[in-house]
């Protein structure tokens, strides 16, 4: 995204003027898309439950999970925008996992998002209990970014924490759902993010105001220090993801992506043009389409 002009620059100077003002209110951690077209097999794909017991066409879809989930800052500054939501939203241009399974009608009916801004994995269970009670036949999960953004390394959530949260979370759906399945995405790298972000000057301004400052803090430092900063949380983003693994693989309901979301190269394009940090609609619509091909793929 580079400059146009006197009005490119005193519009990105509006928009990190804005973010410094609202900031202090609202800071959770962490264009087009190019869609299916309206023939393809996600609208003809049969509904059909292998011998897994693993259903691809699951009738109602409820999601938890953090800022990402919600459509954080996809669609303008510092607002959440559930719309353009890779597992609920109803943009068209995201073709979000609930429309691509459901259609516009049932997505509309039988999808609910109950994710949270901010949210990390000891909110799960909580979130959890309240998608229960929608009785979805599909629970998506995305947890984990805001454990490893924080003030510093230190105060990341520990590895043991973690699981403990997501374990309960998934005692929760056994409990009360035994027949729910369960996707979990993996958590994306941040320290991809942090490379692809600080090509951008607007990007780097808006990080300073306190944005994921265990990776992102100083993005132009290449001391010592700080690359072992930044291998820290990168190595425990890994850990987390290696969690949800762990916990989905004891549950012959439940699937992830196969750490596609984390080893996803993701550009500029793809993050969000006021943070540099959230996924932008084109790259909600990719997880979205990480998502169906995990839900729907056969075996």
């Amino acid at each position: 995204m580079g400059e146009r002009g006197v009005r490119g620059r005193r519009a990105r100077a509006g928009t990190a003027a804005a973010l410094a003002v609202l900031l202090g209110a609202v800071l959770p951690a962490c264009e087009s898309a190019p869609p299916s077209s309206q023939g393809s097999d996600e609208q003809a794909a049969p509904r059909a439950r292998q011998q897994t017991g693993w259903d691809t066409r699951p009738a109602s879809l409820a999601a938890v999970g953090d800022s990402i989930t919600r459509g954080f800052d996809a669609c303008s500054v510092l607002a959440d925008c559930p719309e353009a939501s890779w597992a609920t939203g109803s943009d068209p241009g995201v073709r979000s996992l609930a429309l691509r399974l459901l259609g516009e009608r049932g997505a509309a009916e039988r999808s609910w998002n109950h994710a949270v801004s901010g949210a990390r994995a000891a909110d799960l269970p909580a979130q959890v209990e309240r998608a229960v009670q929608d009785r979805p036949e599909l629970l998506t999960v995305m947890v984990g970014a805001n454990d490893a953004c924080r003030a510093s390394t230190r105060h990341m959530t520990k590895v043991k924490e973690f699981r403990k949260s997501v374990e309960k979370a998934m005692e929760i759906v056994r409990e009360e759902l035994p027949r729910t399945q369960v996707y979990m995405a993996s958590v994306p790298d941040l320290k991809r993010l942090w490379s692809e972000g600080r090509t951008s000057e607007l990007g780097k301004q808006v990080w300073a105001l306190g944005i994921c400052r265990s990776m992102l803090s100083k993005p132009d430092a290449v001391d010592k220090k700080s690359v072992k900063r930044r291998a820290k949380v990168h190595k425990r983003v890994k850990a987390y993801n290696r969690v949800l693994a762990e916990v989905c693989g004891r549950d012959r309901l439940c699937r992830t992506d196969g750490g596609a979301v984390f080893d996803f190269r993701f550009t500029g394009t793809q993050l969000s043009p006021w943070d540099w940090f959230h996924p932008s609609k084109n790259g909600q619509a990719h997880i979205a389409r990480i998502a169906y091909r995990a839900v729907t793929a056969k075996g």
